[in-house]
């Protein structure tokens, strides 16, 4: 597509958007809402299971025009009807944020086969294939309304270092990275920016029992800061990412992982 026939594209601004959070219940995801609500952005707080979290999260919003929409990302049925009624309660998204993931331990070594199929089936269904579905819902109607949206991914530190008791998590994390990349190419004709953030460990209610637990040393030492991020830190990342001023940043992948692991 030339310069001569892209199609025109709204631009869109760093303040008053539509922002769809997935798996913003708690951790990262409440987070990420709650930078973009300071902001003064308007929320859509997706939840799959955890509902009186995500109605707490959505509570404590600052700012108006918020809305809690929920459903099973590992459904693409479902997964179009809450981008349709995230965007119908917000008046459009112009950003998309993949957050929500789940992490099944299955170490190789010590786990039965039909436990191996049934979590690499699990994360994949919600870690890959949910952000693929919600990515392409959000993403058409961004085209067709002429939105100059944003699609920001949570990847992991794990796609690059390795996960040895959760494979399924860092190889979907990994390949949620290179589909980020991927629309970052497709999408840009649009006026739509892709790109990820990769976090290391985060003090989130996920990985608490494990830093308050006889690892909890080691897991701080992998960072010469003596520490592990704090979610407020991913979400700065994130809202940097999905702003205007990141258009040139499009298909990057963010390392947020305190120099814990280094890329060359």
């Amino acid at each position: 597509m030339t310069a001569m026939n892209r199609p025109e594209v709204r631009p869109v601004g760093r303040v008053g958007r539509g922002v769809l959070v997935t798996g913003a219940s708690r951790g990262i995801g409440r987070a990420i809402a709650a930078a973009f609500a300071r902001g003064g952005d308007r929320v859509a707080v997706h939840c799959s299971t955890r509902r009186a979290d995500a109605l707490d999260t959505l509570a404590a919003l600052e700012g108006d025009g918020h809305v809690l929409v929920e459903g099973d990302l590992t459904d693409p049925v479902r997964v179009e009807a809450l981008v349709d009624e995230a965007a119908e309660a917000l008046g459009g998204v112009d950003v998309l944020v993949n957050n929500a993931a789940v992490m099944v331990r299955h170490p190789l070594a010590t786990t039965a086969y039909a436990a191996w199929q049934e979590a690499w089936q699990r994360t994949a269904a919600v870690n890959l294939f949910g952000a693929v579905n919600v990515s392409y819902c959000a993403a058409r109607r961004m085209i067709d309304e002429g939105r100059a949206g944003r699609i920001v991914n949570v990847g992991s530190r794990g796609a690059f270092r390795g996960e040895p008791d959760h494979p399924a998590y860092g190889a979907t994390k990994a390949a949620l990275h290179a589909f980020g990349q991927s629309l970052a190419v497709s999408l840009a004709p649009h006026g739509i920016a892709v790109a990820s953030v990769a976090p290391g460990f985060v003090a989130t209610e996920r990985v608490a029992d494990r830093l308050a637990s006889a690892e909890g040393g080691a897991i701080t030492a992998q960072s010469p800061f003596g520490r592990v991020a704090e979610p407020e830190e991913v979400a700065s990342a994130v809202l940097y990412l999905a702003s205007p001023e990141a258009t040139w940043s499009s298909g990057t992948i963010l390392d947020v992982n305190g120099a814990s692991y280094l890329r060359t």
